[in-house]
């Protein structure tokens, strides 16, 4: 196990370098020149060149690499070039990503438990009503698309409803954002939980569906021991391996935050930032933002493959 963790630590370097690489490349030969989005299509195209050698886009590919990534490691990941010309891109994402975080913990706090609560339930009242009352949640909750469910939420929760000589509403804000503890994040934290809430009942279900059947479940049960502990105690923890993957790439996405989340209720994120940039071709904030979230899913990574052994000891790796 230590061998393995060992070899896993001196691969990453390797790997965040070609990720590193290929997102530079991509950022700096890709469609547009970041100079000419900054400067206009109009603009003297000598002066476009003197901005260029100022910035240091006229050097040859690995200089302009070993720039960025030796800058990166210290946590200057350049400068906004259009949007936020002139604010450095590590200052841009620090202020956003708290917001992002509180978000996305809130959804992840309110759907992750209640979705394996209710994939309990669900594989122990298999083919009961419940069972098929929670697989159309399940079903409603990944198919349904966020910009078809924020304009419904919106109408209900956060308009006036005239019912006779009744007003009720508006319940809760439109957007924007106001903290981890007001009612604006009430809506944007449902919306992201839905669709974790889908996944965990699925998949807890189909796992323990599969874990159920076992010997060592039945073996539990000849033992006379209340059914509760057998579920805990044996079922849960060897049908714990899908959900540790999944558990790990949701809280990697704490960091990535969500793009039309965070535009449709105007919350100030880095998912929004990532969407702004994208648009106005913001080249440095998508390369620290690329670069962020892959060390981040790599890591993540790593420590999914440890949980592991934890869960089941009969795994091993070699």
């Amino acid at each position: 196990m230590f061998a393995y963790i060992i070899r896993r630590l001196l691969w990453l370097p390797v790997l965040l370098v070609l990720i590193s690489m290929v997102t530079f490349w991509l950022g700096l030969y890709g469609p547009g020149d970041p100079v000419q989005v900054m400067m206009g299509l109009r603009t003297n195209p000598k002066i476009v060149e003197q901005v260029r050698q100022e910035y240091g886009f006229d050097k040859p590919f690995l200089v302009q690499y070993w720039n960025y990534i030796t800058n990166a490691l210290q946590g200057n990941f350049g400068y906004s070039l259009v949007k936020y010309q002139g604010q450095r891109v590590s200052d841009l994402i620090a202020k956003r990503l708290p917001v992002t975080l509180q978000l996305n913990l809130v959804a992840i706090v309110w759907s992750v438990p209640l979705g394996i609560a209710l994939g309990i339930f669900a594989a122990l009242y298999r083919k009961s009503w419940l069972d098929v009352l929670l697989r159309v949640i399940v079903i409603l909750g990944i198919s349904m698309p966020i910009i078809g469910l924020q304009p419904v939420l919106n109408f209900l929760l956060s308009r006036k409803h005239e019912i006779g000589a009744v007003t009720l509403g508006p319940f809760l804000p439109p957007g924007g954002w106001q903290g981890i503890f007001a009612p604006h994040i009430i809506q944007p934290a449902f919306i992201l939980g839905l669709g974790l809430l889908a996944v965990y009942t699925r998949q807890t279900r189909a796992a323990m569906i599969q874990v159920m059947n076992s010997d060592y479940v039945r073996t539990a049960r000849a033992k006379g021991l209340k059914e509760w502990t057998v579920v805990m105690r044996h079922a849960l923890r060897n049908a714990a391996i899908p959900l540790i993957t999944i558990i790990g790439f949701t809280l990697a996405g704490l960091f990535a935050g969500s793009f039309l989340v965070e535009q449709f209720y105007a919350i100030p994120g880095v998912g929004a930032l990532a969407y702004e940039s994208l648009l106005s071709k913001e080249y440095y904030i998508i390369m620290a933002f690329t670069l962020i979230a892959a060390t981040v899913y790599v890591i993540v990574n790593l420590l999914i493959d440890i949980a592991y052994a934890f869960a089941d000891p009969r795994i091993r790796y070699k």
